[in-house]
């Protein structure tokens, strides 16, 4: 389905492929709007959580990204927000309580339609890019080469696009080169090991690494300071951690270095300052 609706797009001209999408979505929400009663029912004795972004309070949904292995506690059923998306959502909205955002400009580099809406409202310019989506502000963005000058934005946003980029350190200083002084980024990847490993060349995890809670070293080289913000900063009632089951890999060529088999585990965003 979703690679049958990426074919489409691509055929279609930019405005009437946006309008699926926002169609898609529109569809999506109503999907959720009619199961949330028979969900709510099926898990009344579940424990309940609250979503910061849209205020629902009750249990979230169990998830199976590509077949993987369950993932408990994920998902916001009104919202479809993730863990990472809620735990994102408070450290910016922290950020942007000490600030005046209103005269701000930001980019959203692969847009989360989840944090979208809260981002257009907060910021006073909010733009949108990335490598392959057709409905944002830039297209054919690459992390490593960015069309902006120096110094163009207030903030950055990037969750869950640096472990897709063999050079991400050319990528982050790039980050570091768009941004204006006392300028902020958010960079954030999936933290699923002690320790950083690097893969030779990608694999079917779509990742180069297993990334540690060293991988944010890197982003010291570029930022004079890099706050590393994790799920237990926050209330336990949003639900910020990851219980996720990784032990039905593709292949055994292309497993973890590490079984994730639903231990909790935390979620870490690390927020660069120039």
């Amino acid at each position: 389905m979703k690679a049958s609706l990426r074919i489409v797009l691509n055929i279609l001209p930019d405005m009437f492929a946006c309008r699926i999408v926002d169609l898609k979505y529109s569809l999506i929400k109503l999907r959720n709007a009619i199961g949330f009663p028979i969900f709510l029912i099926r898990n009344l004795n579940k424990e309940r959580f609250t979503c910061p972004l849209c205020g629902y309070c009750g249990p979230f949904k169990d998830t199976n990204p590509s077949g993987r292995g369950l993932r408990k506690h994920a998902k916001c059923p009104k919202c479809d927000a993730a863990e990472r998306h809620r735990l994102e959502y408070l450290i910016v909205n922290n950020l942007l309580n000490e600030i005046d955002s209103s005269v701000l400009k930001m980019v959203h580099f692969s847009p989360e339609r989840c944090l979208k809406e809260f981002f257009v409202r907060r910021f006073g310019k909010y733009d949108t890019a990335d490598l392959n989506m057709r409905c944002v502000d830039y297209r054919r963005v690459d992390l490593t080469k960015l069309p902006f000058a120096d110094q163009t934005y207030d903030f950055v946003f990037v969750s869950s696009v640096l472990e897709y980029i063999s050079d991400d350190e050319k990528a982050i200083s790039e980050i570091r080169r768009i941004l204006k002084p006392r300028g902020i980024a958010i960079l954030n990847v999936p933290i699923i090991a002690e320790k950083t490993v690097e893969y030779p060349e990608p694999n079917a995890w779509h990742v180069r690494w297993a990334a540690g809670l060293d991988y944010f070293d890197r982003c010291n080289r570029y930022f004079s300071r890099v706050d590393k913000v994790s799920s237990d900063s926050f209330p336990s009632k949003y639900q910020l951690f990851i219980y996720e089951n990784r032990t039905q890999g593709p292949a055994k060529e292309y497993a973890l270095p590490l079984s994730i088999r639903g231990e909790k585990r935390i979620e870490v965003v690390a927020v660069c300052h120039v």
